[in-house]
């Protein structure tokens, strides 16, 4: 049987006298693997992240954060150092997580309806489950 390549196959190589030579490198890069779908991932990763729920306090749990509110609105010129439990909202998705800080409280806004510490972190009153004194 006739090998239908025999009058070429053991010709040299050509080599082009106008365009330069490719690095191996660059011929490497040519048949790397590559993303089809750019960003597919990180969709993935953000519905896979977990988000947290908001609690609605009973009446019990907001007479008692309205007590300590009171207590604050009377000692708020001496900036008590509190620890507040707060939701805060998740920018992407439904629902949220709940974070601890700790400060100072600078004031109580009635009005605006948020706490405001005196490194400048404001709170919003209604997100607030948890007060520590």
């Amino acid at each position: 049987m006739r090998n239908p390549y025999e009058d070429i196959i053991n010709l040299p190589h050509h080599v082009s006298k106008t365009h330069p030579q490719m690095s191996m490198q660059d011929r490497a890069a040519q048949f790397s693997p590559f993303a089809a779908l750019t960003g597919y991932d990180d969709a993935i990763d953000e519905t896979a992240r977990l988000t947290g729920r908001k609690i609605e306090l009973g009446e019990e749990a907001k007479e008692i954060l309205d007590r300590k509110l009171q207590y604050l609105r009377s000692i708020i010129s001496e900036q008590p150092e509190i620890s507040v439990t707060y939701f805060v909202p998740d920018e992407k998705k439904d629902g949220g997580e709940y974070v601890t800080v700790s400060g100072n409280l600078k004031r109580i806004d009635e009005y605006e309806r948020v706490m405001v510490l005196t490194d400048g972190e404001v709170i919003r009153l209604d997100d607030v489950i948890d007060i520590q004194l």
